[in-house]
């Protein structure tokens, strides 16, 4: 019999294991047990994670599966397994290696946890869920992206760095797909309940928008061999604990639109409710004509990722 809540994290990387460590410091599931084709070096972090968490006082137990038949009856399972991107390579050049790899991952999510709900993490995010969502035949509330919340993060560290104050009371919005073209909402951030733009100009606006758009690829620039990890884990985190402790809160995230902002038939990142259904409700706000233009640009370029999948019959036999 299981106890407790169970979190399943596909990939060990720098994004798994940090969402691992952040869950773990949280004490907010009973077990959670990474996988990783490197079998000693997932044992080692999860081996040095339950520490941490006997430090803290945490209840959280950190283990390890050496194949997907061992990552059972999980509530969540949240998936960073794939190829990273290196400088100079496009989240499009990722697309036909993660796309494979995802198959593979979601194809075993399914047949041992199949009540679990799927948090994607890999790259490029909003094709990665469209993939998860095909193979692993759920509901579209159980396949959620995580990327809205890092995007919206990303904005409100460049409006503090902007204004120099209102740490911690700074709400930023962002929707679309996790790329070049994902859509920053000035109109709907604010700093402490005032709205942006009361307290910066339309240029400086502009050039956090542009900032938050470049945001992951300005850290690929400064890391060199690598890509963000604090950032998007801790953004996962929040997803896992919204699910695990039904809060009904709202986060952007990226699912399957059926209808929804006037699209459907592709993923992209819209305000939802999680709770322990996963993203229980789809919030439509109103947008104006300059963001939905944004919105129809950012789902068109998702829209090409899912035609490429099917140009090379990825989905053959589905």
């Amino acid at each position: 019999m299981k106890q407790g809540k169970r979190v399943g994290i596909v990939g060990a990387g720098n994004v798994g294991a940090t969402i691992a460590y952040s869950l773990a410091m949280l004490g907010s599931c009973h077990e959670i047990i990474l996988r990783d084709n490197k079998i000693d070096v997932a044992r080692g972090k999860a081996l040095d994670m339950s520490q941490a968490a006997s430090a803290v006082r945490s209840h959280t137990v950190v283990k390890v599966a050496e194949s997907m038949e061992e990552l059972v009856n999980c509530d969540v399972v949240v998936v960073t397994a794939g190829s990273p991107r290196l400088p100079g390579m496009s989240r499009d050049d990722l697309l036909m290696i993660n796309a494979n790899i995802t198959k593979e991952v979601i194809v075993g999510i399914a047949k041992y946890s199949p009540d679990a709900i799927i948090i994607m993490v890999s790259n490029p995010l909003d094709a990665m869920t469209y993939v998860a969502l095909k193979e692993s035949g759920f509901d579209r509330s159980r396949v959620i992206g995580m990327a809205g919340i890092l995007d919206s993060s990303r904005m409100a560290a460049f409006i503090q760095e902007k204004l120099g104050y209102g740490g911690g009371q700074i709400r930023a919005s962002v929707m679309g797909g996790h790329g070049d073209d994902m859509v920053p909402l000035p109109r709907y951030s604010t700093v402490a309940g005032v709205p942006l733009t009361d307290v910066l100009s339309d240029s400086e606006i502009a050039e956090i928008v542009d900032r938050t758009r470049h945001g992951g690829a300005e850290i690929v620039g400064h890391l060199k061999t690598g890509s963000a990890y604090y950032a998007p884990a801790k953004s996962t985190a929040i997803m896992v604990e919204a699910i695990l402790k039904d809060t009904k809160q709202i986060h952007p995230c990226a699912v399957y639109l059926e209808g929804e902002y006037g699209f459907s038939g592709v993923v992209s990142g819209v305000p939802v409710m999680l709770g322990a259904n996963g993203a229980e409700k789809i919030i439509e706000i109103t947008l104006n004509a300059a963001e939905q233009e944004m919105f129809k640009s950012s789902c068109a370029s998702v829209e090409a990722l899912i035609q490429t999948l099917n140009k090379n019959n990825f989905f053959e036999g589905k």
